[in-house]
């Protein structure tokens, strides 16, 4: 029987289509090449191969997009009638939750697969990414410590899983460790989007600026390339290390340039112009007609049920845009999810709505109400899926709130904070300025 490149058979396969599949699989990983193209040619050379199939799905599932569910629904519901091996069939039976609004109870199946099968990369990436919506990078990390020690550095896709645990471990505050992992992870993958985003995010958390910009610039050949389906996250970050710096000017001209140009209409991709847009705005810089061209963009990518965090970007480029109208059926939306049996429902009543109203309340300028609406659920936030850097956008709003409200207290004990992780940050000493210039 067939097998892929980790040794797995393959139901239905054949050598011409293992060949495709394996190379769909490489560009699933890294991020870079046309996954979805190359699944399709390994279907359409073996119209039964179940795997084509079930990691397409994986593929469209993963980027948490109404349309693109839709699609992976489609590929389940062909799997289903394909005969499938127990490998197979621990996928179909994740994939079924997922359709079902079950992330967690997809990511629990996964788990437990990857404890028989841990050298299945399709796997580990798939329960990575939903994790990472989950709140849960710290079982990013863990469920790939527990495969690592079984493979070796030259098996393939060792790169990609070792590039995960450092996820996993920047995630949890191991910033030594997932820098060090990153880079052997990128000397290993060179094209892979994983290191070179770790690496940044351990930058970002740590208050190096200079070194994060640094770091993108030697290795800008291998992130920025077409075929990098994610570079414009990582053209974000590289905004971030502008801003951290003071170079407000500099992070808006990433917007407008190749974050502008590299996004794709996908809920996780416009949520980096969305999310640079906001702080900008929050700094006071002018955003001309930006945000009306980004709100045009979210339209149907983002439907108050499939996840909260594009919810809450969605609702940024509403807001700003002068469209306060789709945030109230946006919010009519996530109310009716909140009242449903949908494993989601908890966390839009308690987080995701709060949240939204709290954008809402600012965007009217009633700062009393939004400081009251974010200031409790920020302990919570994590829930909401998304990194640390991504989520400080909340944050961000939430100490402006606070400043613009009259609340010295509660801004200068958010600035310190901040302050605390990052006491050169450009925007923290600016939080810090105006909070001190708050009448006692």
């Amino acid at each position: 029987m067939a097998q892929d490149a980790q040794g797995h058979h393959l139901s239905g396969a054949t050598d011409e289509a293992v060949t495709l599949y394996d190379q769909a699989v490489r560009a699933f990983n890294l991020v870079h090449g046309d996954a979805v193209g190359q699944f399709d040619d390994a279907r359409q050379v073996a119209p039964e191969f179940a795997m084509a199939h079930l990691a397409k799905a994986w593929v469209f599932a993963v980027a948490n997009d109404p349309g693109l569910m839709a699609q992976a629904a489609k590929l389940v519901d062909a799997a289903r009638l394909l005969t499938l091996n127990e490998r197979e069939q621990a996928h179909l039976a994740a994939l079924a939750c997922l359709m079902q609004g079950q992330r967690a109870a997809a990511v629990t199946v996964l788990d437990r697969h990857l404890m028989r099968y841990p050298f299945d990369i399709v796997a580990h990436q798939a329960a990575a990414l939903m994790d990472g919506f989950l709140g849960r990078f710290h079982w990013v990390r863990d469920r790939s410590a527990r495969a690592l020690p079984l493979w070796s550095n030259n098996q393939s896709g060792y790169g990609t899983l070792l590039a995960l645990h450092a996820f996993g471990a920047e995630e949890a505050g191991d910033y030594a460790r997932a820098e060090d992992e990153s880079r052997a992870a990128a000397d290993l993958e060179p094209l892979s989007f994983w290191p070179h985003h770790t690496v940044a995010h351990v930058m970002e958390m740590t208050g190096r600026p200079e070194d994060g910009l640094g770091w993108m610039a030697a290795r800008q050949a291998l992130w920025s390339g077409p075929g990098h389906l994610n570079q414009v996250h990582i053209w974000w970050h590289k905004a971030l290390f502008h801003l951290e710096l003071g170079q407000y000017e500099e992070a808006r001209a990433l917007y407008d340039g190749p974050i502008r140009a590299s996004q794709r209409a996908l809920a996780l991709s416009l949520t980096n112009a969305t999310a640079l847009l906001w702080r900008l705005d929050l700094l006071g810089c002018d955003i001309g007609d930006r945000w009306q061209e980004q709100a045009d963009f979210w339209q149907g990518h983002a439907d108050g049920k499939c996840l909260v965090f594009a919810d809450i970007h969605a609702a940024m480029a509403e807001l700003r845009s002068g469209q306060e109208a789709l945030t109230e059926r946006r919010l009519a939306a996530m109310r009716e999810t909140a009242a449903s049996g949908l494993e989601a429902a908890g966390l839009y009543r308690t987080v995701g709505i709060p949240i939204v109203e709290g954008l809402t309340a600012f965007h009217r300028h009633a700062y009393d109400e939004a400081v009251e609406l974010l200031l409790p659920v920020r302990c919570d936030l994590w829930q909401i899926g998304g990194s640390y850097a991504q989520r400080d956008v909340v944050n961000w709003t939430l100490a402006e709130a606070a400043v613009r409200a009259g609340h010295r207290d509660i801004a200068l004990s958010l600035t310190h904070e901040r302050l605390a992780s990052r006491p050169r940050s450009a925007p923290n000493r600016r939080f810090l300025r105006h909070a001190e210039a708050i009448a006692h």
